[in-house]
């Protein structure tokens, strides 16, 4: 079995519950067949024995405060049709981004799974952030942090993990990319949906990659691994603007308060028929902006098209929502926002490293100021407000002339 297999395998069985020691230990009376089973973890390469962690906790946000059935949630993991490996019910997406995460999706698209191999960061999630992080989803329904429902490490040692050729812990988070793949294939009448994505950090902080010798010593498969740039406005209503901006607000505040850097706003936009006149990105084309007046119909049409169905994991709130799909102000796009990856903190060992390194380059080689994940929380939450605000375009007020 390849390690991308191994690796789904162990996640499907940890969160059906079709794993763990104590199953083992139940299945094998014979103590000869449970050494070898044990014999047989520790010698295991890419497949570990995977455990939530704090599950109840999980579980009560998912039952009590998102509204998604266990069955639904399970039935996500479980395999295509009876039969199939418990594999077959993740597909794998690749390896992304400077972590070395690996990323699955459920074959329904309602989840994705993002291992955290690095121990600076699943540590901080675990000890500090794990406990803030409940409670304050419990009580703040429209955050754009997004919605984590499990939390999974490895239990025991085995030569895989000790080795780190398989990740220890992952993420099951909601996937604010659902729907992608049915509008496309449930295009209906005029409505033509076209998907674009941006994961957007400031990009003013130092990157070694970019910055050193103008990213000559750099490939370019790796330079693309840095944060988009979003070349457009995000044209919404004031009182649209005024919430997204009291959701960063808030959310940064809890990050900030328990030392998270280097976290992300993940932005989708789903463009309609109506919208093809200007070019995408381009962030022209403002004269020819169309009458918010007359914009609901198409708004509402191509919203009804790609917003995900009203059961899990798409409530509450029900839409409209960041999570679901807001509409412009100016009727072209449906937008989705979640903050992600806010799993790095100053105060564990690897960052503590990086920041004196970065220091003493500042010092010694070239004044290139810190990196995003070496300033201290609160400078960060301030640049990404910026950064935020930058992209959002107030309409009717500001574009009654």
């Amino acid at each position: 079995m390849g390690r991308s297999k191994a690796i789904a395998r162990s996640i499907a069985r940890a969160i059906t519950g079709t794993s763990g020691l104590a199953k083992r230990r139940s299945s094998n009376s014979n103590p000869l067949r449970l050494i070898l089973s044990l014999f047989s973890l520790f010698f295991s390469i890419h497949q570990l024995i995977l455990q939530k962690i704090r599950p109840a906790d999980f579980a009560n946000l998912r039952r009590n405060h998102w509204d998604v059935e266990d069955n639904d949630y399970y039935d996500s993991f479980q395999p295509p049709q009876d039969g199939d490996k418990p594999e077959e019910s993740l597909t794998s997406i690749g390896d992304m981004g400077f972590s070395g995460s690996t990323f699955y999706s459920t074959k329904d698209q309602k989840y994705l799974v993002k291992s955290v191999p690095r121990h600076s960061e699943h540590s901080f999630f675990r000890q500090d952030l794990l406990t803030p992080y409940v409670e304050y989803m419990a009580t703040h329904p429209r955050s754009l942090l997004v919605r984590i429902c499990d939390f999974l490490g490895a239990s025991g040692y085995s030569i895989g993990r000790i080795l780190r050729l398989a990740p220890s812990h992952h993420i099951v988070m909601e996937n604010i990319m659902y729907g992608r793949g049915r509008s496309e294939s449930q295009k209906r009448g005029d409505v033509d949906v076209d998907w674009e994505d941006w994961d957007l950090k400031p990009t003013s902080y130092f990157y070694p990659e970019r910055d050193i010798a103008d990213g000559a010593l750099t490939s370019e498969a790796t330079k693309s691994q840095l944060a988009d740039e979003f070349h457009d406005k995000i044209r919404l209503s004031k009182e649209q603007a005024d919430e997204f901006f009291r959701c960063l607000e808030e959310d940064t505040r809890l990050l900030a308060e328990h030392g998270a850097v280097d976290y992300s706003l993940f932005l989708v936009r789903m463009q309609t028929t109506a919208s093809t006149s200007t070019p995408s990105g381009s962030g022209q084309g403002q004269g020819n902006r169309p009458d918010p007046a007359a914009a609901p119909s198409s708004s509402e049409a191509v919203l009804e098209e790609v917003a995900p169905p009203t059961e899990g994991p798409s409530v509450p709130p029900g839409p409209p929502s960041w999570r679901t799909g807001i509409a412009s102000a100016d009727g072209k796009y449906i937008y989705r926002a979640s903050i992600l990856d806010f799993f790095w903190a100053k105060h564990k060992l690897q960052p503590m490293v990086m920041t004196v390194l970065i220091k003493l380059w500042n010092l010694l080689i070239s004044k290139q100021g810190p990196m995003s994940i070496t300033t201290t929380p609160e400078e960060y939450r301030q640049r990404f407000l910026k950064m935020c605000r930058s992209y959002v375009e107030v309409v009717g007020e500001l574009s009654v002339e």
